[in-house]
């Protein structure tokens, strides 16, 4: 086994997710197969109880991990699937020690972070980078291990320390360390400046990791005279010091790096030049090509409780561009606050209210994704009022089908009081139920998690179409109230059909609206499975039916300028926005160009 280790150094944020994923790429297009390991420096077991605020999107996996939304970047570039231990933790690693010790598996020793921390951490590498995620059998050929955090925190140290270890242990020609640092331009004398990252280094080779290949941020390539001076001081071969510059979107990245031959340096570190072939990119530059050209907008309202923070939906972003790109379409993402569309704002601050009704209103579709807690829950039943008395498409994820479910039986079967239990325990029309297996006292890990399994009730619908007209799919769930099964028979009396049920009929999966052109609901979180080559079709739908093109699509056809086949896709790329600093990027409640000039971090 083969490792890279990608770490970062001077501030966080600088995208050593996309750059570890692009490391993959590369790799997996030498023709080696490749896995991905997180590590995450917090006492958390699992990012599954953070708030958005605090860390961005929960990334779920299919075996109902709840996991650092990087494991979503790697799983969508290299088109894998990745398990809850491919995320490493500090409350992971110190859960699985102490158990040990309450065990007596030490045998009466002192457990001290060297050597039984340390070890942990080791042999859980070993073990994870053993588990084959491709579909394959048998172990891949290239871990690539990214460390969260920067070179110096504290929470980090245990890590560095068994990582320092680790690549002793495993051997010259085994382990290969990619640095990601900046290098700034300061305005005032507008040269890149090198010495943020000379510091970096100087403190990673202190503390006994020497990098061997050195990436560097910047908002230009570097000049000539800058990489010989980060060569003479961080003693990294100039051809080993890679830019990563500013690039029109994410696609880019993998190119850059091949431009740049990082594969022939990261091949010769691992004594893997006999093994690999000639990375071949034809795919990643025809959707990078792609994705600069487009021109036709589509706008689409995401309208949810963490408009401001672009990182608490970003698999929902990517699975948006997935679509739009198969469409042939440049997306447009309004954001808006689902508070800023109730009374309340309209009061208190009328321009907020009516900049956000009127960025509703002039949406080509509307997406509610999902979320917990009643903040702004009226705005999203507005919102999907709007959506479905203006004939506007509609997708709800989660949250956004039970929204659905609650704005439909309050104004179209006038039952004023329907709500969920989880924003009134005590309505007399509780369409939206907790579930009765879940856990009120518990909160990490007790929701229904993971791959469930989905039947489809009606084969003319849109959603089966827009599946291939299977009759059973597999998504990613997470959530911990459903809709009512007592109230079901009234729903479809009065039109909402559900056309989606688990295994048991009790389950309601997905709803239409029969009567509207694209009004669609899902309990699960499709976003979760949006790969590149592989859009949902479920956001397929949403983008093609915003186009006016569901029709086309639905009938599988191709339009030259219009929508292409469902097989055309590409990959997610985020907000155009600068930033240098923090896991999560803020943005204004406004418009998002989600392709277009922005950066790839």
């Amino acid at each position: 086994m083969k490792y890279v280790l990608v770490t970062g150094g001077v501030v966080s944020g600088l995208g050593k997710g996309v750059t570890a994923s692009s490391i993959g790429v590369l790799l997996k297009a030498c023709g080696l197969r490749v896995t991905s390991i997180k590590i995450d420096p917090y006492l958390n077991a699992d990012a599954g109880t953070m708030s958005p605020f605090e860390h961005g999107e929960v990334f779920v996996l299919d075996d109902g991990g709840e996991v650092d939304l990087d494991l979503g970047n790697y799983e969508r570039f290299l088109d894998i699937k990745l398990t809850r231990d491919n995320n490493i933790t500090t409350g992971k690693v110190y859960q699985f020690v102490l158990d040990k010790e309450r065990k007596g598996d030490y045998l009466g020793k002192t457990v001290q972070v060297v050597p039984h921390i340390t070890d942990a951490i080791q042999e859980w590498i070993e073990r994870v980078a053993m588990i084959p995620v491709d579909g394959k059998e048998g172990p891949a050929d290239v871990c690539v291990i990214e460390l969260g955090g920067t070179i110096g925190d504290i929470e980090s140290m245990p890590f560095i320390e068994a990582l320092c270890q680790f690549s002793y242990r495993v051997g010259p020609g085994n382990f290969c360390l990619v640095h990601v640092s900046l290098v700034p331009v300061l305005n005032v004398v507008g040269e890149q400046k090198t010495k943020p990252t000379q510091h970096s280094v100087r403190g990673l080779r202190e503390l006994g990791l020497i990098p061997n290949i050195l990436a560097c941020r910047s908002a230009l390539p570097l000049d000539k005279n800058v990489k010989e001076k980060l060569s003479q001081f961080c003693h990294v071969s100039a051809a080993n010091i890679v830019t990563l510059y500013d690039v029109p979107n994410i696609w880019h990245v993998p190119l850059l790096l091949r431009e740049q031959m990082v594969h022939k340096a990261m091949l010769k570190t691992l004594n893997l030049q006999e093994f690999a072939q000639q990375p071949m990119l034809e795919e990643w530059t025809a959707r990078a090509k792609i994705c600069d050209t487009l021109h036709d907008l589509v706008r689409i309202a995401i309208v949810g409780k963490y408009a401001g923070l672009s990182d608490s939906y970003l698999s929902v972003l990517k699975a948006l561009l997935h679509a739009s790109v198969a469409c042939r379409r440049k997306l447009v993402v309004d954001w808006v606050s689902s508070s800023d569309l109730e009374d309340k704002t309209a009061k208190e601050a009328p321009d907020v209210h009516e900049k956000a009704w009127n960025m509703l209103r002039g949406a080509d579709g509307v997406l509610v994704p999902g979320g917990f807690g009643d903040r702004g829950v009226q705005g999203k039943i507005l919102a999907a009022k709007h959506a479905r008395e203006n004939m506007v498409p509609y997708l709800g994820i989660c949250l956004g089908m039970q929204i659905a479910v609650i704005e439909f039986a309050r104004n179209v079967m006038n039952l004023p009081d329907a709500n969920s239990t989880e924003f009134n325990r005590n309505t007399k029309n509780p369409c939206v139920i907790f579930m009765p297996e879940g856990s009120k006292t518990h909160m990490g890990g007790t929701m229904r998690l993971g791959s469930r399994r989905t039947y489809f009730q009606d084969k003319d619908c849109n959603s089966a179409k827009l599946y291939g007209n299977v009759k059973v799919i597999d998504e990613r769930h997470r959530h911990r109230y459903e809709v009512n099964p007592a109230m079901v028979v009234n729903f479809e009396r009065f039109g909402l059909a559900f056309v989606g049920k688990d295994e048991s009929g009790k389950r309601m999966e997905i709803l239409e609206l029969s009567s509207h052109p694209y009004f669609v609901g899902v309990q699960f979180h499709p976003e979760f499975k949006s790969w590149p080559g592989k859009p949902s079709p479920l956001f397929m739908g949403l983008i093609a039916a915003s186009c006016g093109k569901l029709d086309v699509l639905l009938k599988g056809e191709e339009h030259t300028n219009g929508l292409l086949s469902k097989t055309i896709s590409s990959n997610g790329v985020p907000p155009v926005l600068k930033y240098q600093s923090g896991h999560a990027k803020l943005v204004t409640n406004g418009k998002c160009h989600a392709n277009g000039n922005g950066l790839y971090a």
